[in-house]
């Protein structure tokens, strides 16, 4: 190994010390901080946030780059290379004291959307959202674009992807989802889902989200699950990620299902190649790769008939004895109603997407001029309306529920949906190698795994995710196998014709 391959490998773990500090204060914040500390706490996320920044566009990264780019290295480093280019390009196109302030900036609006959150008021966060916005733009503008302001930023979550893709697979899949909720409605079938809506109390069903986390292969020797408001999944290295979840006495599918989708994101970030370890490449390919994991195993496994099949027996041992009387069928069905509701991470797998499209459309428009921040109440309730048939009573109901544009995440949110459409096309390659309905009716998740650590995980940052599902599953981006998957199945449980 030359000086400079080693003094880029070295520069590479100072980012990944100072990023896993931040990530496990970020992790604090959202779980177990004390309501004092958070202003305090912010600020010194945003401090080692800076430190990063410096390193990642300092004139010591510049010459590894300079001297390592396209030298015969290692795969690794070469990748490694390629990808310090891509952040060290934006970050120089960034000015500093413009990146410093919004870090900072980000770190307060947290804090005042959870305050906002409490007093179901908007108002209280707008200012902080009106800044955020601003400064997106402007990034997408250092970053430049070819015919979308947005794409600047989609970029960022998602290489490759751009609005024009974007526009085309969700006006393929928004039509198909609003007719075939329309025709749900007008169904006679009915699924009871109050049935479900017992008392069920908290640690009975942490304990079961435990077993659950425990059979899909999640290392506890390198996780832990944790209580949250908004829950989450975070990769301190990859031999500590942890999980959130909320838990509601009253609605055990908030919590179960939330933490098998949590633990298909920690499985991801669990399973890469230890090789990566402390570079840039240890994380997922992209959010949308990232959330494809996160639904197969929250949709396409936990929602299915074979799990519960194997998992009734197991999830009647933790519930309570109002529990026990419940049917098969009759409980399957309840798990799997489509019933429009105004909280993104209490959809139904239906109706989620049209979540994400909302969410997509509104922040389009507002990094395009199209729609200011003062109006996005209305804008929010008006699209809730018109696609999915509710409106939202106060602000903690619309668009305070999310905490994504409160952080400054903007273009993150169409990799959600992204995600679903992967997620479709990776459960049809696997179908075709192993036998994956008996495996799940088995309740012998070991093989899924593995699939997925061999095609997927391992390679952390090594593809490009379009490069990466390509070879996965025979072909580009494809929404066809989300319609089908969902007509198929909501076809046959409410009867449609």
């Amino acid at each position: 190994m030359t000086s400079t391959e080693q003094n880029f490998l070295d520069l590479m773990k100072q980012i990944s010390a100072y990023s896993e500090a931040i990530s496990l204060i970020h992790w604090d914040l959202r779980t177990h901080i004390p309501q004092k500390g958070m202003e305090q706490r912010s600020e010194t996320i945003s401090l080692l946030s800076e430190k990063v920044t410096e390193l990642k566009r300092s004139e010591q990264m510049k010459q590894c780059i300079t001297e390592l780019k396209g030298n015969k290295t290692s795969p690794v480093i070469q990748k490694s290379v390629e990808e310090c280019e891509r952040i060290y390009q934006k970050q120089q196109s960034i000015p500093t004291d413009e990146y410093v302030e919004f870090i900072r900036l980000s770190s307060k609006s947290e804090t005042a959307w959870q305050e906002a959150r409490e007093k179901h008021d908007f108002s209280i966060l707008a200012p902080y959202l009106e800044k955020l916005v601003e400064f997106n733009k402007k990034f997408a503008e250092y970053q430049g674009y070819t015919d979308n302001k947005y794409d600047g930023l989609l970029n960022d979550y998602e290489p490759g992807l751009t609005t024009e893709i974007l526009d085309r697979v969700f006006n393929q899949l928004k039509p198909v989802l609003i007719d075939l909720v329309k025709k749900i409605n007008q169904s006679n079938v009915e699924v009871d889902s109050s049935l479900l809506l017992k008392q069920f109390p908290k640690q009975a069903q942490k304990d079961f989200s435990l077993a659950v986390l425990d059979k899909m292969g999640y290392d506890f020797e390198a996780g832990r699950l944790d209580e949250t408001i908004h829950p989450f999944a975070i990769g301190i290295n990859s031999n500590d990620v942890r999980v959130t979840t909320r838990y509601d006495e009253m609605d055990f599918r908030t919590a179960i299902f939330g933490t098998i989708h949590e633990g298909g994101h920690a499985l991801y970030e669990q399973n890469i190649d230890p090789d990566l370890y402390q570079t840039v490449l240890a994380s997922g390919a992209s959010m949308g790769i990232h959330e494809s994991q996160s639904l197969f195993w929250e949709n396409f496994v936990g929602r299915s008939r074979s799990f519960w099949e194997s998992h009734f027996d197991l999830f009647k041992k933790y519930a309570p004895e109002s529990f026990q009387s419940l049917e098969f069928e009759s409980f399957y069905r309840a798990i799997n109603e489509v019933k429009p509701s105004m909280i993104r991470i209490e959809a139904d797998e239906l109706t989620y997407s049209l979540h994400i499209i909302i969410r997509y459309e509104l922040e389009k428009e507002l990094i395009n001029g199209d729609l200011q921040v003062k109006d996005l109440p209305e804008a929010w309730n008006t699209k809730m309306e018109e696609y999915l048939g509710i409106r939202p009573e106060n602000d903690l109901e619309g668009l305070l529920q999310d905490i994504h544009w409160a952080a400054g995440d903007i273009g993150y949110f169409p990799t959600y949906a992204l995600g679903y459409m992967y997620a479709a096309q990776i459960y049809n390659a696997i179908k075709a190698d192993i036998n994956l309905d008996q495996m799940i009716r088995f309740g012998d998740f070991e093989p899924i795994k593995a699939w997925l650590t061999e095609k997927i995980h391992r390679h952390g940052k090594m593809k490009q995710p379009l490069e990466l599902i390509e070879q996965v599953t025979g072909e580009g981006l494809n929404p066809d196998y989300l319609i089908q998957y969902l007509t198929n199945k909501y076809t046959e449980i409410y009867q449609l014709r």
